[in-house]
Order: C-alpha cells, then structure tokens, then sequence
C-alpha cells in the first residue's frame, strides 16, 4: 500500500456546489484537492493514489456515504485513512451512525470555512481511533 502524500485530500461529495466550495477553500491553504461524486469513483481513486484523509458527505450518488465509509473500514483503519463526515443532518442518530461506520469527524454543512480547516488540521496533526474522538464541533 502506497503512503499518502502529506497535503492530499479526497473529497466525496455528490453535490457540485458544495464540493467547489470546499475543495476552493482548503486549496487556498495549500492542499491538494481530488474530487469524486460517487464511492464507486472514490474507491478507484483511493486505489490509484491513496490520500491523507478523505471527505465524505453521508448522501452519494450512488448510495449512503456512511455505508460506503463502512465498507473503506474494511480495507483501510482510521489511522491509515482518516475520516470527515459531511451532512445536514445534526441530528444525533445520524452521527452517532458516522463515528460507528468508522469517521473521526463530523461538520454540518453548511459550514464555516474556519471550522473546516480546524478539523482538517486536527486530523493531519494527530489521528486517533474514532472512540477517542468524541469530543467534537458540529459546525
């Protein structure tokens, strides 16, 4: 398994806007941004150049982002492949299922930029099992 490059991020995001939004942002701080709209696309892109973390919005294209976040689990840990979870969905339900299907983080959309790079930052510095990392910002 190759090692990631530092700086490379894989957004999965289904919804354009958003995905612009957020891959404008986090390059303007310097990271290297690979969009997919779906986790069929996501998987071959993981395969081809595997990322530092990756960005997942709990609704694809092609099914249920948390679901799809699951079946990564299986293949790569929280530590090799950390995790963001993207929703509008607060509710507790929804994110208790994120941190289960394997996420280390959860941001509500729409979201403010800053957080986003705080998370982001968070991940990158020190990734942890997803169980110790229940103390987070929703937005």
């Amino acid at each position: 398994m190759p090692e990631p490059i530092i700086n490379r991020l894989l957004l999965v995001e289904s919804e354009s806007v958003l995905a612009e939004l957020a891959a404008y942002r986090l390059e303007l701080l310097g990271y290297c941004i690979n969009t997919c709209g779906s986790g069929a696309e996501a998987l071959l892109e993981i395969e081809r150049e595997r990322p530092r973390i990756v960005i997942v919005n709990t609704k694809l294209i092609d099914g249920d982002g948390l679901e799809w976040l699951a079946r990564l689990r299986t293949e790569y840990s929280a530590t090799d492949l950390p995790a963001l979870v993207f929703s509008l969905d607060p509710s507790l339900e929804t994110v208790e299922r994120a941190f289960h299907a394997g996420t280390q983080d959860y941001l509500i959309t729409p979201f403010d930029p800053t957080v986003l790079e705080d998370k982001i930052h968070k991940l990158l510095q020190a990734p942890e099992a997803p169980s110790k990392r229940w103390a987070f910002q929703l937005f």
